[in-house]
């Protein structure tokens, strides 16, 4: 059916585009900046602590959700993973802004979309999931999976350094 070919055109080139960008954070491939300065730009830009940590997380749930998401594995997981790195970077790095030429949200709101609606729809028949006949147990999973995202956002979120003072030392 000409959906499930849709969905898999989708599934293909937004899991493997997540896949890249995931790497690019955890290994510096495509160009990326690797572990190291991804944990540097987490830790002074966006306030994350523990910088590690986070940054790890981000890194595995774009290329692990990436992958998991295009081949249509374990449905939702991928979706949910990035769901997760797509609201953290709309929050923490692209909020100001909108369109992605300014630094804004274009984009990750694009992908948090896509796979918002791939997740609510399903990975279609092209998919590892209904080659192999594996469901995971709907809705159970999509609604804690989706409860676990925002858990995991919010303490990101409360766990991030104090932002320091514009006050000039010695005043």
């Amino acid at each position: 059916m000409a959906s499930d070919w849709g969905l898999l055109l989708i599934r293909l080139v937004i899991g493997f585009l997540l896949f890249g960008h995931g790497t690019q954070k955890l290994f510096g491939w495509f160009g990326g900046p690797g572990l190291s300065k991804t944990i540097s730009g987490m830790e002074s830009h966006m306030r994350l602590r523990p910088a590690a940590l986070w940054s790890t997380l981000a890194g595995l749930t774009e290329a692990g959700g990436g992958v998991l998401f295009a081949l249509g594995l374990l449905h939702p997981l991928g979706s949910l993973g990035i769901m997760a790195s797509m609201i953290m970077a709309i929050l923490l790095a692209h909020r100001e802004k909108l369109w992605a030429q300014n630094g804004g949200m274009e984009l990750p709101l694009s992908y948090l979309v896509v796979a918002v609606a791939v997740g609510l729809i399903g990975p279609g028949a092209y998919s590892l999931d209904a080659v192999l006949r594996i469901a995971l147990p709907q809705p159970i999973t999509g609604d804690a999976g989706t409860i676990l995202v925002l858990l995991g956002v919010a303490l990101a979120l409360a766990t991030r350094a104090p932002r320091q003072s514009a006050t000039p030392s010695g005043a």
